[in-house]
């Protein structure tokens, strides 16, 4: 997963611009009590953080993957 992943699933979890402040607020006792914005900063791989605070938020399974869009070869409709 690469950060711009990151954020999209953060986005489409929480909203773009509380996506933002959960980052910056919330502590991930999992990643040594960083904030995701901390971790992501201190080089931990943005999938480890996501599935960090998945857990700790209780983000349902089903929502862990974000938002379906259609690929590049997705057929039209």
């Amino acid at each position: 997963m690469r950060v711009s992943q990151f954020w999209e699933l953060m986005s489409d979890e929480f909203g773009a611009s509380y996506a933002r402040s959960v980052a910056a607020d919330h502590a991930l006792a999992a990643l040594g009590h960083r904030t995701a914005s901390e971790a992501l900063a201190d080089g931990i791989a943005p999938r480890l953080v996501w599935r960090a605070l998945c857990d700790d938020l209780q983000i349902p399974p089903e929502r862990r993957f974000g938002v379906d869009r259609p690929g590049r070869d997705a057929p039209e409709e």
